[in-house]
């Protein structure tokens, strides 16, 4: 186990590398931070001088040679710290990019949590009688669920518990945007929770969906299986076959895909962030996109791909503990 763990520590540092160095090519061909600077700063944007010296310090240089020289220049100062400010406002980049990953690793694991949680056990209550009833009402709901997107279901609750609900009782029973009413300073874990319910349950209803899905269809693979009958053959009781044998099989292919689900939302909720004007990761980016913010896109960009890798080592080491016929080594 710990030798695969190494192997795979050894190549996340190239594939982090090449996953980096083609985002920095395709932003950089995407975004024109040369330009973004220049608006921001008319004045500066007079002296060719000055231009030039922007340039050199943040290795904007032209050309594929020039992207290369410029990718390690950049790459040099980001593994020292040495990172450029915003190319708005000339802010640090590292203070709101911490904040706005803290708020959304909040969100997407309460999200999370919540949606998986309800999703696998919706996906167990039909799996274990399929064609019946509930399993009809599960895939009904599923199916819902998956059509209702969450530009439309945030608008629906935004609407219902703030709009309509100021006019039926006086006042909103749900805050619709932000993370803390405006001007709140300090920690309120329940105001804050407060303002988390709407974009959580736009979060989890897709997620829930999902997760009822594929849970359903992993576990009617395993339950016919040979070892399945096997067990029922030497008299295991049916709530141990189904515990111990088939919910924990039928998790290996659902792992995969949480995994990967919990890498990309580190990125990000892009559409509940912006509908809800919530302050993380997905409302940086659109932000520093908006403003072709190069120096912010690029961190933004790391954080991702280097999630996305590491939840991957997760799953394949949760792959051993859930299925023992797995060997990593």
């Amino acid at each position: 186990m710990l030798r695969f763990i190494l192997r795979r520590l050894l190549w996340a540092i190239p594939t982090l590398f090449i996953l980096t160095f083609v985002v920095y090519c395709a932003l950089r061909l995407s975004t024109n931070p040369l330009a973004s600077y220049a608006r921001s700063n008319p004045r500066i944007a007079k002296q060719p001088e000055k231009m030039q010296q922007y340039i050199e310090v943040n290795g904007l240089y032209e050309g594929f040679g020039g992207y290369v020289r410029g990718y390690f220049q950049w790459l040099g100062g980001f593994l020292t710290g040495d990172w450029q400010p915003s190319i708005k406002g000339s802010r640090p980049v590292w203070p709101n990019l911490k904040d706005a990953l803290v708020n959304t690793i909040r969100l997407g694991a309460v999200a999370s949590v919540f949606g998986i949680s309800i999703g696998l056990a919706l996906g167990v209550f039909a799996g274990l009688r399929p064609g019946k009833l509930r399993d009809s009402a599960v895939n009904t709901g599923a199916l819902i669920g998956f059509s209702i997107q969450p530009f439309i279901s945030a608008v629906i609750l935004q609407l219902l518990f703030s709009v309509q609900w100021a006019k039926w009782f006086g006042s909103p029973l749900l805050p619709t945007s932000g993370m803390y009413p405006p001007g709140h300073k300090g920690f309120d874990l329940f105001l804050m929770l407060k303002y988390m319910i709407l974009p959580v349950i736009v979060v989890s209803i897709q997620t829930i969906a999902a997760y009822s899905r594929y849970m359903r269809a992993s576990l009617l693979d395993v339950m016919n299986s040979d070892y399945l009958r096997t067990a029922r053959a030497k008299g295991i009781s049916e709530r141990q076959v189904l515990v111990k044998h088939a919910l924990r099989n039928a998790m290996v292919p659902i792992v995969t895909i949480a995994a990967l689900d919990m890498g990309l939302i580190v990125g990000g909720l892009i559409i509940s962030e912006g509908i809800f004007e919530y302050p993380g990761m997905g409302q940086f980016f659109l932000t520093a996109e908006a403003n072709g913010d190069f120096p912010e896109l690029m961190p933004w960009m790391v954080i991702i791909t280097a999630s996305v890798i590491l939840f991957n080592l997760l799953a394949d080491l949760a792959y051993a503990w859930l299925d023992p016929r797995i060997r990593l080594d």
